[in-house]
């Protein structure tokens, strides 16, 4: 079995979501569940042994459906801006719950690179705590020091709406990701001062035009934790092959995401999505940027993937799609883990 780093989950969301209905996360992910995509024991059995748990922070309104016109095409309108206060009110309930999960021993919140390989010795969910859409920080950033100190290593901007410190693409199909402005004054402050710190910097949602000005401010590597080839789905979240070349330049990483809309040729949110899809945008990735950029960033628990994965106890049915596709074991071992446990170790300045 190929043990699996995963690039992006929503876990931590589920969980929070559940919490305020009354259940017990902390049994729910302990235990076990039929809920959602991650809990211990799937994880276990699929290899999962952890990944970056995203504290995401759901929109004050309805999302709008997905509305699909005759032509199989679509543009989801963006929701509304966060207020700051009731946000980060919410990321430090699912912090919270990450460090409850913690002392049961379940899970393990890892700072360094060897925090994460103690962990999956030790069979604990590698857990790399993760903002995706900085609306729980302050503009001038003085609360970006204390997440740090409870263990943030990782933060993308936005998510897929605009914030104060810039911009992110709307889910369209077909859409380029060159959907509108960048970072914002706020936002080259916030790449600033991650590099000062030492926080990877998560381009999976940004405009086209922010990946550019991330790329001209930080000295980091680029990174998109879950995005897939625009080439081969032509939709707005995924990215093209200028933006792969420059991961590759910067010896960056894009990882895999598994929601259909993203794998399908026609970007369609449909479960019957086979593995071939997921196989055919690694193998666009790994001949544009080379075997050392491409891993998984499943977006587990928070997107529809392929039913033939289903949850993270499925997760080595992609493996063993990728080595009937002809990929070695050091080939997988990259794909799988190392190659994201080797840009953390540069980006958090590992010796």
């Amino acid at each position: 079995m190929q043990l699996i780093f995963d690039g992006h989950n929503d876990v931590l969301l589920r969980l929070w979501e559940h919490a305020q209905k009354g259940e017990d996360p902390i049994a729910e992910f302990v235990d076990g569940t039929d809920k959602g995509h991650i809990d211990a024991p799937r994880a276990l059995k699929g290899g999962l042994a952890g990944g970056f748990c995203a504290m995401f922070i759901p929109p004050n309104e309805d999302y709008p459906p997905r509305e699909v016109d005759e032509n199989g095409h679509y543009s989801i309108r963006m929701v509304g801006p966060l207020e700051q206060r009731a946000a980060l009110a919410t990321a430090l309930e699912m912090a919270a719950i990450a460090f409850r999960l913690e002392r049961t021993g379940a899970l393990a919140i890892c700072r360094s690179t060897a925090d994460i390989r103690a962990a999956m010795e030790a069979r604990r969910f590698a857990a790399v705590l993760h903002i995706e859409g900085c609306e729980p920080i302050t503009e001038d950033l003085s609360t970006l020091e204390t997440l740090y100190a409870a263990g943030l290593r990782s933060l993308g901007p936005v998510w897929s709406r605009h914030n104060r410190f810039g911009h992110g693409v709307p889910f369209a199909y077909p859409s380029s990701p060159d959907t509108g402005p960048g970072l914002t004054e706020a936002g080259v402050a916030l790449v600033k001062e991650c590099d000062r710190l030492g926080i990877m910097i998560d381009l999976a949602h940004i405009t086209e035009q922010g990946f550019w000005d991330v790329a001209r401010e930080s000295t980091q590597p680029l990174v998109a934790t879950h995005s897939n080839a625009h080439a081969l789905t032509p939709i707005s979240r995924n990215l093209t092959d200028r933006q792969l070349d420059a991961i590759r330049e910067r010896k960056g990483i894009a990882g895999l995401n598994y929601a259909t809309t993203m794998l399908r040729a026609d970007g369609m949110e449909n479960p019957d999505t086979p593995l071939s899809d997921m196989v055919r945008h690694i193998d666009h990735m790994v001949e544009r940027m080379g075997i050392d950029c491409v891993a998984l960033g499943s977006d587990f628990d928070g997107a529809t993937i392929p039913a033939a994965i289903t949850d993270a106890a499925g997760n080595q049915a992609l493996v063993e799609a990728l080595r009937s596709a002809g990929y070695g074991e050091d080939d997988l071992a990259k794909l799988c883990r190392e190659n994201w446990l080797r840009l953390l170790k540069t980006v958090w300045r590992e010796a």
